[in-house]
């Protein structure tokens, strides 16, 4: 099972911590292909089937942070669905932090301690993620009474070591000086021991072999040697190695260790000499720098000095550039002055030459005098009218007097 884990302690688990989230992915993963994840949710959201490190977090991994975390929190609400517990599935328009937050909610309720903020999972991978699934679907697998269980390996039969005959003695040192002899060589001198011992078994029995008379050797020791030492090279076992037998990986290690004893005391010295170069030519570069240093301090000075009088002259520059340009502005407003000027002269002097308005004046006068004399006219004419009426109203009341006065008067009439 996974471990849970924990933010700022991947040197406490060690170089691999970083690494760990793709352990657990693959975990999840069985997990979740034994609870049948493709039928249940791949096929319901028409999704296809999740990489090995599908929610890990690495630049080594492609990345889709939208379908990752519709994927995460879909698997997540099946899962607790699944251990007994109803969560909605979720859906587009839902709030991202909200979703997290409950899914976290319900994740405690399993018991499961979490230490580490919701917005860990709003990216829809990286460790948090795999550790939240895991633990998920660890409480699915329980709930429907599934657990794992220890691998059993299956027994391997012995092999039969080949039975070494009484009749010589073999040290280890040769059988190893055997065993380092060329395979040619080997066929040639091997002794097939089975046909040995039945002809053993089928030669005429020696009076001499009774136990009773075995006890008082009756053999020459000197010919004995010399037969020991003709059949000696005829007497080999070859002992084929295996490499499951712990012994041999206990050598192994022991010559390798050796190996690195004898390379770690040659390359230390290689390294000493170096650290001793180094520390040399280091002290060698401090003495110079030091010398080169008192040598060029006058040259220091003046280049300081130097820099002081261009920073001065900088300034000054740049107090003049700007008194130059507030100069400039200033003529440029002059100069714009002095062409409306000019413009305005120009117009006053060719309006004075020009005799444009003594036509002008003429003209209006003479058509003054035409409205006048058409004006005099009217006047006549309303006068004439005028005249005319009054004319017309007296003898209208000369009329109306006539008519009504009696006529014993002896008045006569007006005209």
């Amino acid at each position: 099972m996974s471990e849970e884990p924990r933010r700022g302690e991947d040197e406490e688990r060690g170089p691999g911590g970083v690494h760990h989230m793709f352990v657990v992915m693959e975990e999840l993963l069985e997990k979740l292909k034994i609870l049948d994840y493709e039928e249940e949710v791949l096929a319901a959201h028409n999704m296809k089937a999740m990489s090995r490190h599908y929610f890990v977090s690495s630049p080594y991994v492609a990345s889709n942070p939208g379908e990752q975390f519709f994927l995460f929190t879909a698997i997540a609400s099946w899962l607790i669905n699944v251990a007994g517990r109803p969560f909605p599935a979720p859906r587009d328009d839902d709030e991202p932090y909200a979703t997290v937050s409950n899914i976290l909610a319900e994740l405690r309720a399993f018991g499961v301690k979490v230490d580490f903020p919701p917005n860990k999972l709003k990216a829809g991978c990286g460790e948090q993620v795999c550790f939240v699934l895991d633990r998920l679907a660890e409480q699915a697998l329980k709930k429907r009474g599934f657990s794992f269980k220890r691998p059993s390996y299956p027994t391997e039969a012995a092999e039969e070591e080949a039975v070494i005959e009484d009749d010589a003695e073999l040290t280890l040192s040769k059988v190893e000086e055997e065993m380092i002899e060329e395979p040619d060589e080997e066929e040639e001198h091997v002794m097939d021991l089975d046909a040995l011992k039945s002809r053993t078994n089928h030669s005429e029995v020696d009076p001499s072999s009774k136990p009773e008379a075995i006890l008082e050797a009756s053999v020459d020791a000197a010919e004995w040697a010399l037969e020991v030492e003709r059949v000696l090279p005829q007497l080999k076992v070859t002992i084929r190695p295996d490499n499951k037998d712990w012994r041999i990986h206990l050598d192994q290690m022991h010559q390798h260790r050796d190996g690195i004893t004898a390379s770690l005391k040659e390359t230390k010295g290689y390294l000493n000499k170096l650290q001793e170069d180094l520390g040399k030519t280091l002290e060698k570069v401090n003495s110079r720098e030091k010398y080169i240093n008192t040598q060029l301090e006058h040259l220091i000075g003046d280049y300081r000095a130097a820099q002081a009088q261009l920073s001065q002259a900088r300034e000054l520059y740049q107090q003049a550039s700007g008194g130059v340009t507030e100069k400039s502005r200033q003529l440029a407003e002059v100069s714009e002055e002095l062409e409306e000027v000019k413009q305005e002269m120009e117009e006053k002097g060719s309006s004075m030459s020009d005799g444009a308005p003594v036509v002008k004046i003429k003209q209006s006068l003479t058509k003054l005098r035409q409205e006048v004399v058409q004006m005099d006219v009217r006047i006549g004419v309303v006068e004439h009218t005028l005249l005319q009426a009054k004319l017309r109203e007296k003898n209208n009341m000369t009329r109306d007097m006539h008519a009504t006065a009696p006529p014993e008067a002896g008045l006569q009439p007006y005209g």
